[in-house]
């Protein structure tokens, strides 16, 4: 594959400012002189020099553009690599695209440019990885937490754990090499301990939770009796008129979603059916789907009607969301308030007043997610796989095990570690990874 050019465009497809026309192999310098026409200079090309001319091919004008050559290793890939600023839009960068293909260049496969950088050494798999969530980041949280890995946090973190494995690794070789010198008891008290200690790490260090939440977003739920403001409240924190909302109770019928950005973090909220007693068939439905909404959310928040006073089916939700993350928005609170009352948040959904504090509740309930070491669920299993083997590990040592038994144990933590950073990642998972990404990048 390396002795391959590939091109591909690098942005979005579709009207823009510019398109980006890559190129990386061998013949990336060549191809770049055969398409691109420097304006007042000539080749060789300086590497690393933005260069303004005109795009050409076979005497036809194709663009005005500027172009930059990036030699190696000074590159993204390692490789020789070029590209070309077209004026956005697909008719020029197609128009570069074609005539590179027509000139020997081969289409790039998804991932390909970052492929070739990990191939070369540049990055290692979990880096790698970082680049594809980096793209797809939702809001600034998942954006952070893919640039700390990107950075290396991830692969620093497993090659630290990774060193500490290969010590206690060659701790137990020289028993098994050198018994008469070194006794087998002594050294697996002092082993297991450790062992065990590198389990802990990396078990501390996985958060299916905020790989969750930053992958996929959190998600709010707005419940309470029918009327108490529920549809008004999303449309005010969504800035959009999403619920309809009327006199009538039991207007809402199904939940009703939208999504809105807190604090760099994806929030999804939900309105849900007002939960009460009696109602036609369709409302019966809506309300269970709100109590099933109610106990798969990340945050819910009950909404009471604050200028009432409180009655048993207010009490019944109460008991309800107990044992939920959950909290109480006192609503209506620009209308006198009624006595007996539970500790809340006092909102209105017709002035807005309080829904500032209701947004701080979110973000910290929210907690900080992406600031663990391991936030990709490919990374988190093989970390609680390393784990597992090295508790293994440990607890056999402290039975009394053959130490060259327990090695084997060790050495299954070692290769889930290397997995993660793609020091024995086989092909059928380097294949899934890098099939995820988009063409160009």
């Amino acid at each position: 594959m390396e002795t391959t050019t590939i091109a591909a465009l690098a942005t979005a497809p579709g009207q823009g400012g510019i398109a980006v026309v890559r190129l990386s192999g061998p013949d990336a310098e060549g191809l770049l002189g055969q398409v691109f026409v420097p304006k007042g200079a000539a080749a060789p090309f300086e590497s690393h020099r933005m260069m303004y001319g005109h795009a050409v091919f076979q005497g036809r004008l194709i663009d005005e553009c500027l172009a930059v050559l990036m030699r190696a290793p000074r590159s993204y890939t390692r490789e020789d690599v070029a590209e070309i600023h077209t004026h956005g839009g697909d008719e020029a960068a197609n128009g570069v695209l074609n005539a590179l293909f027509a000139l020997g260049a081969v289409p790039a496969q998804p991932g390909e440019f970052t492929w070739r950088a990990f191939l070369n050494g540049r990055i290692d798999l979990s880096r790698a990885e970082a680049v594809m969530a980096l793209v797809s980041a939702s809001g600034r949280r998942a954006a952070d937490a893919a640039l700390r890995q990107l950075q290396g946090g991830a692969s620093a973190f497993v090659k630290d754990i990774r060193s500490a494995l290969v010590r206690l690794l060659a701790g137990v070789e020289a028993v098994i090499d050198y018994p008469e010198e070194v006794d087998e008891a002594e050294a697996a008290a002092d082993i297991a301990p450790k062992a065990e200690a590198l389990a802990g790490r990396l078990s501390a260090a996985c958060d299916e939770r905020a790989a969750r939440l930053l992958e996929e977003g959190m998600e709010v739920v707005l419940c309470g009796k029918p009327n108490v403001g529920k549809s008004s409240l999303l449309n005010r924190m969504l800035m959009d008129e999403r619920a309809i909302v009327t006199e009538e109770p039991g207007t809402t019928r199904d939940i009703v979603r939208g999504s809105v950005m807190m604090g760099g973090l994806r929030v999804h909220l939900s309105d849900t059916a007002g939960i009460r007693e009696g109602g036609g068939q369709v409302e019966k439905l809506g309300i269970e789907r709100a109590l099933n909404a109610v106990q798969s959310a990340d945050l819910a928040l009950l909404v009471i009607d604050g200028s009432r006073p409180i009655d048993d089916q207010d009490r019944a939700l109460m008991r309800m969301v107990q044992d939920r993350q959950h909290a109480v928005l006192l609503n209506k609170c620009d209308l006198p308030g009624a006595d007996g009352l539970p500790e809340g948040l006092p909102v209105s959904a017709r002035t807005g007043e309080g829904l500032p504090a209701v947004t701080d509740l979110i973000v910290r309930q929210a907690g900080h997610p992406g600031e663990t070491a391991l936030t990709l669920a490919r990374h988190m299993r093989l970390a609680r796989l390393a784990a597992d083997h090295l508790t293994a590990a440990a607890d056999a040592m402290r039975d009394g095990a053959p130490l060259d038994l327990c090695a084997i144990d060790l050495t299954a933590a070692l290769n889930a570690l290397d997995e993660i950073t793609g020091e024995r990642a086989g092909e059928d998972i380097l294949d899934s990874i890098f099939s995820t990404f988009c063409v160009g990048k």
